[in-house]
């Protein structure tokens, strides 16, 4: 279900369980806990980050700038929430690098609490997500792209459906490490032309 912030026409999307919707100013202070409690399970599978991105202060310009890209039809940027628990992130999901014609795609990164591993958080919050991005946004492709070792990233993928396409060798840099990736793929079976 989507619902429209009117301040900000920002997506929010309910499922059973969740809140997935963009931030405001008022949850900088609780994205930076996000990323300090999860830093040490989060940083194998991310890029390097610099000390100022777990500050509350860099999450307030982090939202605007979010916002901004938002606006400009380049990035969505998504924050998870419970249902129980409104206030408190518990993930993070992310459609970057918007390509509109002829490529009507974007890529999906996404990461969920150690503590909310296990629990089909993440598959629940993907779900809704990407039926957005397909319908309200009208892509016609989501690529994401996981390494390797990480086969619970390769288990969700494939349980939503996405194609594995290839494999690319010192993809990104990871942690300090150039890392292979798997390359993945999904496709909108209802994408609308915008041509008469």
């Amino acid at each position: 279900m989507l619902i429209k912030d009117g301040l900000q026409n920002a997506p929010q999307l309910l499922t059973a369980r969740l809140i997935v919707r963009m931030a405001d100013y008022r949850d900088a202070s609780e994205i930076a806990r996000y990323y300090c409690e999860n830093r040490a399970f989060l940083q194998p599978f991310e890029p390097t980050r610099p000390e100022a991105f777990f500050t509350e202060g860099f999450w307030r310009s982090q939202i605007e700038y979010n916002l901004i890209e938002f606006n400009h039809d380049h990035s969505l940027r998504l924050f998870v929430f419970e249902q129980t628990s409104p206030k408190t992130v518990i993930g993070v999901i992310n459609f970057t690098q918007f390509s509109r014609d002829p490529f009507h795609a974007c890529v999906l990164g996404y990461s969920l609490a150690e503590a909310k591993q296990g629990q089909g958080y993440m598959f629940e919050a993907l779900s809704v997500a990407i039926h957005s991005i397909f319908g309200d946004f009208n892509f016609h492709r989501v690529m994401a792209n996981y390494m390797p070792r990480n086969q619970r990233s390769g288990n969700l993928l494939r349980k939503l459906g996405f194609t594995v396409e290839g494999y690319a060798r010192d993809y990104l840099l990871i942690n300090n490490c150039w890392e292979d990736h798997i390359l993945t793929s999904l496709t909108n079976p209802n994408w609308i032309s915008d041509r008469p």
